[in-house]
């Protein structure tokens, strides 16, 4: 393998020269503030250090570049010689004309050979920088904290994993040809003054005309195309989130209506391209207009100068071929101008997202332990999501090995951040949180992973087989040992009646199972897994009631030797707790057994009161009736 597959990670000194462009307004504002950039040397500086491992392939594709502009320079010299020395008037010299033929045939060949060069080594390039950034963001993404996560909308991580990486891409591939189109355009410059003066100063003379409808067209059609720009990114917009509420469009009969608005500014987005497309395309008649008006000038001044014997034909000729080429590198830097806009634009987004500083890391000497006894323990514990508003408050509590522990308490009072801390998503302001006698922040973040399993509320299955789904967490698990962990749970059976199994496909997030069939996959990932914690986060709030009490006595089974932390608002998975915690504005008000909780009328008492009671009046016997009934009286 080629040691040019990867790329250097940026230096932290480079990531600092300049921070991320602040969020302000909306995305479309901040894209619009970047796009005026033509060039942004930051930008320029941080794509340079990707573009290292490649150097020698760049060096060989300028080199190319090159080559080939150098031969499209010689051809029309080689016709305007062989012109004038060869086809003598009256005297061709035949061998003289062979030896031009064979020379341009070899000129050919190399052009030729260099533009297959150049097109293959700038292409490969290009697409080993598209794999270098989408990895870099990729990995980083994989360890930033959950903090970045929680402020960040997934379609615009998505955008910039995508079309910015394209721009880029692009943005290399027209750079390098660029040098090419510059190097022919002043080649040419100077080949046709250096021919004839007059006449290249002539031919010139259109150049000054264009420069002037440039600077004019310049500001107008940056503005058509921010406005596109900010009229696709609202469609876009507006479209997702159609698709994603189309439930509930559908249930509130908003399809009418919501067509009208989306149609409206789908026209925007139409009328806004239009006219960019002008802008666009108002330069190529231009462009053409002055390409024939200098050819005209060739033809008219040079024929006369022909005529009357003051400029060889074979000149002439060159000229023609080369204001037909002079134009087309013209039109070629007009796009690269736009091109660069967008991937300046692109490029800062990019490494706005390689630059988010991972605030969860392993310590130096983090230890890694093989095993631990499970213990929990909160010390003095104050958190928050954003600086002066804490959502816990010096919590102290202790799980012992082997204990399950219930949270309850109203929505916003602390219980989901408690569990996050445990798993260490997220660092204390204050105090500590312990695993099996170790604070959290000594050792790895990939040994609580190991140790620790969690369930959530909304189970999140990949695209891939129920077995692999299972053992997601565990991939050396065996066949035996996925289907003693579904049958656990209860999903053995509903798997066993799908018509492959457990080599069932499942569609994105599991669509093509029930949310109840979900949840029991992601019980059955937690336990194969063999953690010594598991963490139970609304983990029953999806199922229906007798797949909650199926769930429970295999739990009861399965949680003998392991510390389980729960959070619940249905009595059935906290009845076996063997102690509750009750929260409330992120402090603990309240601990002790139901029995004692209920006899002390707190808050405990009223949430059960207001949420539980009908439950509960169930009497043993009837559930466990319903158990053996198959869950149909339930």
């Amino acid at each position: 393998m080629s040691t040019e597959t990867t790329s250097p990670a940026p230096h932290p000194s480079e990531q600092q020269e300049r921070p991320p462009l602040a969020v302000v307004g909306s995305q479309i504002d901040q894209d619009e503030e970047l796009f005026g950039r033509a060039f942004d040397p930051w930008v320029v500086k941080r794509f340079l250090t990707y573009l290292t491992p490649y150097k020698t392939r760049i060096a060989l594709g300028v080199a190319a570049v090159l080559t080939f502009t150098v031969t499209q320079l010689t051809i029309p010299l080689i016709v305007r010689a062989a012109i004038d020395h060869a086809l003598v008037e009256g005297a061709t010299d035949i061998d003289l004309l062979h030896w031009f033929i064979a020379v341009f045939a070899g000129v050919v060949t190399l052009n030729y050979a260099a533009n297959h060069l150049m097109e293959t080594t700038v292409s490969k390039t290009a697409q080993n920088l598209l794999f270098d950034l989408r990895r870099a963001m990729y990995a980083h993404l994989q360890v930033v904290s959950l903090s970045f996560m929680d402020k960040t909308e997934v379609g615009r991580l998505m955008s910039r994993l995508q079309g910015d990486v394209y721009a880029l891409q692009e943005f290399l591939e027209s750079s390098i040809f660029a040098i090419g189109d510059i190097v022919l355009l002043f080649g040419i410059v100077a080949v046709m003054l250096s021919l004839d003066p007059a006449l290249g100063g002539l031919t010139l003379s259109v150049v000054p005309l264009l420069l002037l409808v440039r600077i004019i067209w310049l500001p107008l059609a940056r503005k058509a195309f921010m406005a596109a720009r900010e009229a696709s990114s609202s469609v876009n917009g507006a479209l997702a989130e159609n698709v994603h509420g189309i439930r509930a469009i559908q249930e509130l009969g908003r399809e009418d209506v919501n067509f009208g608005l989306f149609e409206a500014k789908a026209r925007r987005n139409l009328l806004t391209h239009l006219t960019a497309s002008k802008f666009t395309n108002v330069m190529i008649p231009i462009v053409d207009t002055l390409t024939g008006s200098a050819m005209a000038i060739v033809i008219v001044l040079g024929g006369s100068m022909v005529l009357d014997r003051s400029l060889d034909i074979g000149v002439m000729v060159a000229f023609l071929f080369y204001v037909q080429r002079f134009f087309d590198p013209i039109r070629s830097l007009t796009l690269q101008y736009s091109i660069m806009q967008r991937a300046m634009a692109a490029g800062q987004r990019i490494f706005e997202v390689t630059d988010v500083d991972v605030e969860v890391r392993d310590a130096p000497d983090a230890e890694d332990p093989a095993e631990i006894d499970g213990a929990i323990e909160f010390r003095g514990v104050t958190f928050g999501y954003e600086p002066g508003k804490p959502v816990l408050q010096d919590i102290s509590f202790k799980v012992a090995p082997g204990e399950t522990v219930a949270l309850v308490g109203p929505t916003g009072s602390g219980k989901t951040s408690t569990t996050a801390l445990v798993h260490r998503f997220y660092d204390v302001w204050q105090g500590e949180v312990i695993v099996g006698g170790r604070d959290v922040r000594a050792v790895t973040q990939h040994s609580l992973g190991r140790h620790i399993a969690m369930v959530l509320q909304e189970p999140f299955l990949f695209s891939a087989t129920i077995e692999e789904n299972i053992r997601y967490a565990t991939a050396g698990a065996s066949h035996e040992q996925v289907v003693a962990a579904a049958t656990a749970v209860g999903a053995h059976d509903f798997i066993s009646r799908l018509p492959k199994g457990y080599a069932t496909e499942l569609d994105q997030r599991g669509a093509n199972l029930s949310l109840g069939q979900r949840q029991l996959l992601s019980f059955a990932r937690a336990l194969v897994a063999d953690a010594r914690i598991l963490v139970l986060d609304e983990a029953t709030a999806s199922v229906d009631s007798y797949t909650e009490l199926e769930i429970q006595r295999a739990l009861a089974r399965l949680l003998e030797g392991r510390t389980a932390l729960v959070i619940a608002h249905r009595l059935a998975t906290i009845r076996g707790a063997d102690r509750i915690i009750v929260l409330q504005d992120g402090r603990i008000v309240e601990e002790g057994s139901h029995d004692a909780l209920i006899a002390a009328n707190g808050l405990y008492a009223r949430l059960y009161r207001m949420n539980y009671a009908s439950f509960d009046d169930i009497p043993p016997e009837e559930l466990e009736r319903a158990l053996s009934d198959g869950g149909q009286r339930t």
